[in-house]
């Protein structure tokens, strides 16, 4: 199983998501491939994420995990918690700590939605965080210098025990993100 999880005010319709969903097709396309829209609410969108993996372990899966921004704080968590390994994006490290400059109105583009981030989200964002990270060999991590919306060094800070590709430049997006998809296919042994 693998599960492609999308990052804050994104949806399977982003260009990362859309690039993995086309190469996983058009290359392992016996894979149980996942790419829920998340709800808004992090409680919500972990209950959702973790029936995905619950079931996936039920039917006995290796379980495969790819996550963005903020899905790649989610793919931690889960990847630590149920097993696996795990692809991060240019993941986010402290969510919690973000979301207090966006409590208020948000709108999602890709999915039309408009909708309140609560200081309740930002406390239960808080109960996924991995502060210690125990099993560094299931994770590949992959960063951008030029990340304008995160700090790259704190991820490179906390998953410093783990395989990292640290690119200079780029951005948020993870410019050339498509030419990275053979290297994480190997790393999650697909």
């Amino acid at each position: 199983m693998l599960l492609y999880i999308h990052g804050f005010n994104s949806s399977p319709q982003s260009d990362k998501a859309v690039q993995t969903a086309h190469y996983i097709q058009q290359h392992y396309p016996q894979v149980d491939f996942h790419q829920p829209q998340l709800p808004s609410s992090p409680s919500a969108a972990m209950a959702l994420l973790c029936n995905i993996v619950e079931q996936a372990k039920r039917q006995g899966q290796t379980l495969r995990f790819i996550g963005s921004s903020l899905g790649g704080y989610f793919a931690s968590y889960l990847t630590e918690t149920y097993g696996g390994r795990a692809v991060l994006i240019n993941p986010a490290v402290k969510p919690f700590e973000l979301f207090e400059e966006f409590i208020g109105p948000q709108y999602n583009p890709y999915t039309n939605e408009h909708y309140q981030l609560l200081p309740q989200h930002q406390d239960d964002v808080a109960l996924y965080n991995t502060h210690v990270i125990r099993h560094p060999d299931r994770f590949l991590v992959l960063l951008q210098t030029g990340d304008e919306v995160l700090d790259y060094r704190q991820a490179l800070h906390k998953y410093h025990s783990c395989e990292l590709h640290l690119e200079p430049n780029g951005d948020h997006s993870f410019v050339g993100y498509e030419q990275q998809l053979n290297k994480i296919c190997k790393f999650i042994q697909l």
